[in-house]
């Protein structure tokens, strides 16, 4: 029964002479309460100048990324670079790249943004993000935004109101590059002040104008029904699908009533017909009835339609 005593006993001893070996100055019977530990401060040196200029350089590669992504896509869709291994410059950005069908068109789109925001500063231009320049960036002024996110809620507007809710949003956060939220938030508030109301009407005929919107590359011209109406856009349906629009992308014909519903039901006939299987020579003549500037077929056009409805009804 004595034997585990003695061992606690010791223990304690060992314990009490580790601690006098920290701090010798302390008394044993006051080491049992007190530990005094030293701590050596470091200090941290500032950077050089070789070191701020790297620094700089780097963070202007980190701003340049999603703009240079954004021009190479446009080139390669322009060009259709893709067209020896891809059928379609979405399936291309899909297996080469992991993209889904709208990133890449938000990249397009957050490129010709950001070329607007530079008009602001004429000390910074283009060149200056799109240069892959091997030594560093001095070039000082316009705050610009680091990712695409922060330029969606940009993206509809135009530019002029663009550029205004930019300063708006880098003011609020003293200079520094807003985040998404913050620039929505300011997009929210000038929307609300100059909020134009939405008159379009569920099945008026609408002709879309693709200016300045990589998105609508290809429907310019194109007509269709409004499917849906929103605050600031609208559904429409056309030849080959649905898309959601600016209202300063859409133009109304102002057809009569019964001009609408005609018109509604060729965008009925035509769909029944769409595939992305379709001969070339078909595509091209469904495009062209998907520009008609008019509420009727000719009726060539008509005998056309409806030998393509007989063959690929059997199909």
């Amino acid at each position: 029964m004595n034997t585990p005593s003695r061992k606690r006993k010791k223990a304690i001893s060992t314990a009490s002479d580790s601690k006098s070996a920290v701090n010798p100055d302390i008394s044993p019977q006051d080491n049992q309460d007190v530990v005094t530990i030293q701590v050596t401060a470091v200090e941290v040196p500032e950077l050089t100048e070789q070191e701020q200029s790297d620094r700089l350089h780097l963070e202007r590669q980190v701003e340049k990324a999603f703009y240079l992504a954004g021009k190479a896509l446009m080139e390669l869709r322009d060009r259709k670079l893709y067209r020896s291994t891809h059928k379609t410059f979405e399936e291309y950005c899909r297996e080469r790249f992991g993209f889904e069908r709208r990133y890449p068109y938000r990249l397009m789109e957050s490129t010709v943004v950001v070329d607007n925001l530079m008009k602001m500063c004429p000390n910074r231009t283009q060149n200056d993000l799109s240069a892959d320049t091997s030594t560093p960036d001095s070039s000082e002024g316009q705050v610009l935004p680091i990712n695409e996110y922060q330029l969606r809620p940009l993206i509809p507007l135009e530019p002029e109101v663009q550029r205004e809710a930019w300063q708006q949003a880098v003011k609020e956060v003293d200079g520094k590059v807003p985040s998404g939220r913050i620039v929505k938030d300011v997009v929210q508030r000038i929307m609300e002040r100059t909020q134009v109301p939405n008159t379009y009407q569920l099945g008026e005929v609408c002709q879309i104008l693709a200016k300045d919107n990589p998105e609508l590359r290809g429907k310019g011209g194109c007509w269709g029904i409004v499917s849906q109406v929103n605050d600031f856009s609208c559904t429409v349906r056309t030849w080959d699908g649905e898309y959601t629009i600016g209202l300063q992308h859409l133009k109304s014909f102002d057809y009569l009533p019964a001009e609408c519903e005609e018109m509604q039901v060729i965008c009925d006939r035509i769909s029944r017909i769409y595939s992305n299987s379709l001969e070339e020579t078909v595509l091209n003549l469904l495009q062209s009835l998907g520009k008609l500037n008019r509420p009727y077929l000719t009726a060539v056009e008509e005998k056309l339609l409806s030998v393509l409805e007989l063959e690929y009804a059997e199909r």
